[in-house]
Parts: C-alpha cells; structure tokens; sequence
C-alpha cells in the first residue's frame, strides 16, 4: 500500500497523519504550512504539530522511483551508475587484498629472520662456552654449569700470567736465539743493500681475490716453499697461491668482514697452518692434510670483542698472539687452540702487533703514536712505553722489531719513520718520507741490513746504519703490504689486488 501527500500528489520520504482529518502529509510540507497558516490545508481546521503521527513503515523499504527515473534510457543510466559502483568497490577490495598479502609475507620473512639470528646465537653461545671450558681447564678454575650464563669476566683471564709450561717454552727460546744474536754476523748469501739498488720489477701476479670489494689487505710468503704464498682479502678469503704454477693452492672462507692479516706457521714435524685474523673479531686456523693435501679448518678463536689488528706466530712456532680494537691482545696456543693469557684492558684501542725475534718481548701500537712494550714473563706490567716527541697525533698501524736484536722501526710521524735504540729507548735516526707520504707497512728483512716502508706512494728500501735509500717502486701506486722473500733476493709487496715481486734482474 503506498502514501501520497495530500499536498504535493508524491509517495512522502518521511510521510506523517493528521490525528484530526486523517490526511497524509509529507512532514517538511505539512510543518511549513502549519507555520504559515496553522490550519489543516484540506479541511481548514485548526491543526498543530503536536497533532501530527508519524507513520513508520516496517520493514523499511526504498523510497519509489519518481516517474522521470521509470524510463528505459533512465534504467540503463541506473544500472551503469550501479556497475561503476561496484567495480570501484571491487577495485577496493582488491587493494586492500593485496597489502594484507604484503604484510603477511613480511611477517613471515621477519618471523624467519628472527629464527636464523636465534639460532646463530645459539651456536656462537655454545662455541663460547666449550672456549671457555679450554681455557678453564689450562688455568685449572671451575666453569659454571652449562645451563647457566657465563660470566666472561676479565678478572681470571689477567690473573696469574702465562702458565709456567708456556713461559719455560719462551725462556728456552729466548736463550737460544739470544746467545746467537750476540755474536750475530749478517747471513751468507744474503743481498746487500748494493744488491738492492739494481733491483727491478720482476713478476706480477694480477687479479687475486674477489673484484667486489676489492683489495688485498695482507701478504705472507712461505719460507719452506718459496713460490707460494698468502694473502688476505676485503673479499674476506684467505688465498695460498703458486707463483710458479700461476695457481690458486686454496681458497679458504669463514670470515664475515675484510681479512687484516694473514701469517704461516711453518714448523718441522708439524703440519703447516694458514693463520688469519680479521675485522669481525675472530682468527682462523687451517691445517695441511697430508693425505688430501688440502687445507681443512681447524680452529675459530673468539677471544676479542673487537676487530683484530695484529696476528703474529711467536718465535718458539707453539704460540701466537693477536691484538684488538678491544684495548686487549692475547696469546694463543698453537696446538690446543686454547686461549693461554689475556692482557687487561687499555685506554685505547690497540692498532698494530709485533714479537722481538728473541721471542721475550712483545709490542702494541696505539692511535695516540705510542708503543708500549710489554715482557711476557711478566705480562700484566708495561716494560717500556715508546713515544716520540712529535706534537701531531698519529696511529701506528705498523712496526717491526730488526733481526739484530735492538732496533725498532715505525713512524714518528704522519709522513716519516723512526729507528728506536732499544737500548737506550730513543730515537737514533728518524727518516722523513715527504709530507704526503702516508705509512701502511715496514719491515726489516732477516739480515737485518734492509727496511722497507710501503706508503701510499709505492716502496722505499733503506740501508740499515747509513739510512741511504737504495731504491723506491712507484709504477704500482699505493703498497699496502711489503714482505721480504727468500735471502731478501726478492721483495714482495702488494698493490691493491696485485700481488709485485722486484728483484735482480734476470
């Protein structure tokens, strides 16, 4: 049944019945005219608002269509106007669709990262503590149980010193080699520095490592097998390498950042070891297997919370030691892998290592252009402390002890390098470089008559006493690590993903 207004003839929105004529009325209508006139508008009585009901429709339906919408062309604009509606409602939908995909593939993702790094931990936690239970054991103190946190707290670590088998390794060493270098003439057969002076480019070995990121950091030449030798790479590899067959030996992964340093332990009767240290605060051990002749991991030291700035193998070939970024060094031993001293903590990061060759004394180098010395028979106390009077800061990312027993060279300055006189723990000759020369490495050869300083102007190689530089290699660039080579006949030095070698002319 439908209503139409008694005024305006059309079905009402919100139709409303006089209680006093029963008329239908539409309530906008209705309510203007009671307004104007106050009166019914078909029976002319006296009417108000208060006599108006509303009529409520149930259930609620739409209103008609006026007559104008009752027309074909206006049915097909109708239903157009509702298909347009629900495409975009549709469209809609589906974008919303899609970014609930999204986010649940990215949840999903985070949900999985978050599993590796858990378990990740898990293995890092585990591979602390068996460290720990090895170093517990060497030092003879209680470990916490396994189910408990482990407190890997400083204070046990500095106690005590080396352990009385490890400090009797070095005494008997020191002994050996010191009664020798006493009466120590330079070696036969060795270059001299009028050798040096004629010597030239004499092989390249190009594109080592990975070209991204590229970049050799470090350098080791075999003395048991002098054609090979071992870099370390940005591309964190660790690389042994034939000269002579022009072959990569091994190609050694594990690190997670660059590789700083890389050293051999060449000891008769033991197996040969690949050693490295790198930027993600861990060192690598590989052995030779002799029966597949390949390199097979041995060990991985998590001692350092920092990046690791020097890695040294200790003159008795049993030990090595490493320096951090943590203001820490450390000394290892080479068979059992296990941690054997730990210095306390510094006020500055350490930024470079070395061993006197008599074995006894070991150095660090500091960002404020210091050395500080220490004797490992009594580790935790500082022997001497080298700083030269220079006033500009420097960092001494590099220094070597002489094979003569009492020289010391490393830079004095941002652009020269200084000889100590251990003896007299002073400067005796200091050689300035150029103001534009940067040091990356210096190294004294065996005979201890050669010093190579590598820069990033290329090579320089002084006399030892008269200081006369013999020779300097610039064709390369910038040498960012110089190793002498068999009786100082060669000179190897590295040139970002190069490896040089100068020598005699053949």
């Amino acid at each position: 049944m439908s209503f139409f207004c008694s005024i305006s003839g059309e079905p009402p929105q919100d139709p409303v019945v006089s209680s006093k004529s029963g008329h239908v009325y539409e309530r906008r209508l209705i309510l203007k005219y009671i307004t104007e006139n106050g009166t019914d508008p078909i029976t002319g009585d006296k009417l108000e608002e208060a006599d108006l009901v509303s009529v409520k429709a149930n259930p609620k339906t739409a209103p008609p269509r006026p007559p104008s919408a009752s027309s074909i062309p206006a049915l097909l604009q109708t239903l157009q106007n509702e298909w347009d509606a629900t495409m975009l409602e549709t469209f809609a939908l589906r974008q919303q669709y899609n970014s609930l995909r999204q986010e649940l593939s990215y949840a999903l993702y985070a949900q999985d990262a978050a599993q590796r790094v858990v378990a990740r931990l898990i293995k890092e936690r585990d591979a602390a503590r068996e460290a720990l239970s090895s170093v517990a054991a060497t030092m003879n103190v209680d470990v916490p149980a396994a189910g408990g946190d482990v407190e890997m707290g400083d204070a046990d670590q500095e106690a005590g010193g080396l352990p009385g088998e490890v400090l009797k390794q070095i005494d008997e060493t020191h002994q050996k080699l010191s009664a020798t270098r006493k009466k120590r003439k330079a070696p036969e057969g060795y270059a001299t520095p009028e050798d040096v002076k004629s010597y030239t480019a004499k092989h390249t070995v190009p594109t080592l490592h990975s070209p991204s990121p590229a970049g050799i950091t470090s350098l080791a030449v075999s003395s048991v097998h002098p054609s090979q030798f071992l870099t370390g790479g940005n591309d964190k590899v660790v690389q042994l390498y034939d000269r002579d067959t022009d072959k990569v030996l091994a190609s050694l992964k594990g690190h997670t950042k660059k590789v700083t340093h890389v050293a051999l332990r060449e000891r008769e009767g033991d197996s040969t070891l690949i050693l490295s240290a790198s930027a993600d605060k861990i060192a690598k051990a590989w052995a030779h297997d002799e029966a597949s002749g390949e390199y097979i991991p041995k060990a991985t030291i998590r001692t350092h919370k920092g990046e690791l700035t020097g890695l040294v193998v200790h003159p008795t070939s049993t030990l090595m030691a490493l320096s951090s970024a943590d203001r820490t060094w450390s000394i290892h031993d080479l068979n059992s892998f296990s941690q054997v001293y730990r210095a306390p903590e510094f006020d500055d990061p350490f930024t470079s290592l070395a061993v006197h060759p008599d074995g006894v004394l070991l150095g660090v180098g500091t960002p404020g252009g210091s050395i500080r010395v220490y004797d490992l028979r009594v580790p935790s106390q500082l022997a001497a402390a080298l700083t030269p009077s220079s006033g500009t800061p420097f960092t001494v990312n590099t220094f070597s002890f002489s094979e003569n027993g009492y020289h010391l060279a490393a830079p004095d300055s941002l652009s020269s390098v200084a000889v100590w006189d251990l003896r007299k723990m002073k400067i005796s000759k200091s050689l300035p470089l150029g103001d534009a020369f940067k040091v990356n490495k210096v190294a004294y050869d065996y005979s201890a008559n050669l010093l190579a300083v590598a820069g990033n102007e290329g090579l320089r190689v002084f006399a030892n006493k008269s200081w006369e530089e013999l020779v300097r290699f610039e064709e390369g660039g910038e040498v960012s690590d110089v190793v002498f080579g068999a009786q100082s006949k060669e000179i190897w030095g590295v040139t970002g993903r190069e490896v040089r070698i100068w020598g005699a002319a053949a």
